[in-house]
């Protein structure tokens, strides 16, 4: 004969009750997304130490010496805010044909 699990109380038939299911809440969300990013920025940080040989970059005439590691994350951190800019101009776009529209849908 089998026995419920330790910790569960026997439900209307004597099997095991579940548990109420609980809800996401926005804190669990911000702490799954601070976990995430802690893990990312310690790799990212692990990158830039394994790769400190100098470079030589060149851009619209001036010159500079920086770690490989280094160059490359500004490189990638000049990408995303090209993306943001270009993000944030589709949204400005959004709204003002929303606010244009009233709000209707185009139906054509």
């Amino acid at each position: 004969m089998s026995t419920p699990a330790e910790g569960a109380a026997p439900g209307a038939n004597g099997g095991p009750t579940r548990s109420p299911k609980v809800n996401r809440t926005r804190i669990s969300g911000l702490w799954v997304g601070v976990s995430v990013a802690a893990v990312l920025l310690a790799l990212l940080l692990v990158f830039i130490l394994q790769n400190t040989d100098p470079v030589t970059v060149h851009f619209l005439g001036t010159r500079a010496s920086l770690p490989l590691g280094v160059s490359m994350l500004l490189s990638a951190v000049a990408g995303a805010l090209v993306v943001a800019a270009l993000g944030a101009a589709r949204i400005v776009q959004l709204r003002r044909t929303v606010r244009r529209t009233g709000g209707r849908r185009d139906t054509r």
